[in-house]
């Protein structure tokens, strides 16, 4: 029996990245998107085209309603769901004084609620010998000006992931979280000058910014054979301290 992945955030970037992974690893994958199709459409092609399966479905992670549907729809297509990646992300960066109240609840809603919606989802349905993946953030040790708002909300999931895991004992299903560094994504390079690119690809000891794909590396060995890493927040940046 194939597994299947459930990839939010998956048209874009990280998200991107692992739903090709996991496609390259055997997984059907249904990837869930928040807005534009095309992306997501572009990604299922390119699956299918290498004689993987995928599916695109629009779903707003902070909509429990849309979420419910996303996994029916998953179990309905591909029998049943085995991983469940929780790359939705949105990101707002400003001095703590000065961020506006409307910014932080976005990212409440996608990063925190988010995240709860697709795990609940994902504790009802996983099958044995499942995975769930919830993205973190290294800020939330590197505690870098301006991430106040987003740092915040990256440590909700930190602090979700290991009750999950125990709450799932017996079950037979890991839950993680995934902390990347700076990755060079559209969402990590918006507004930011060379100077500070520069900066921080050489904070860490491999002096570069992390890809896409070093980070989708490690959400496979999560989704897959890493069977006796449970509870844990995985810092994925290099070296970073």
């Amino acid at each position: 029996m194939n597994r299947v992945a459930v990839v939010t955030g998956g048209s874009r970037g990280i998200g991107r990245a692992v739903a090709l992974r996991l496609a390259q690893d055997g997984q059907a994958v249904v990837i869930a998107y928040g807005h534009s199709s095309a992306p997501a459409d572009a990604v299922v092609s390119e699956i299918t085209g290498k004689g993987g399966q995928a599916l695109a479905m629009r779903a707003d992670v902070g909509d429990e309603q849309a979420v419910k549907a996303l996994f029916d729809a998953t179990e309905q297509h591909f029998g049943g769901v085995d991983v469940v990646v929780n790359a939705a992300g949105v990101m707002t960066l400003r001095p703590l004084a000065d961020i506006d109240l409307d910014e932080l609840d976005r990212m409440h809603r996608t990063n925190i609620r988010g995240t709860f919606i697709v795990d609940r989802e994902a504790a009802r349905r996983v099958r044995r010998g499942g995975a769930i993946v919830n993205f973190s953030t290294s800020i939330t040790r590197l505690s870098l000006p301006t991430y106040a708002a987003y740092a915040a909300s990256k440590a909700a999931v930190e602090a979700i992931s290991p009750i999950l895991a125990k709450e799932l004992r017996g079950r037979d299903v890991t839950v993680n979280a995934v902390a990347p560094g700076p990755t060079a994504t559209d969402l990590f390079l918006d507004g930011k000058d060379d100077a500070t690119i520069e900066r921080m690809s050489k904070a860490n000891p491999m002096e570069r910014l992390g890809t896409p794909e070093d980070i989708a590396e490690v959400v496979s060995s999560l989704a897959g054979p890493a069977r006796w890493v449970n509870g844990q927040t995985i810092y994925v940046n290099g070296g970073a301290a």
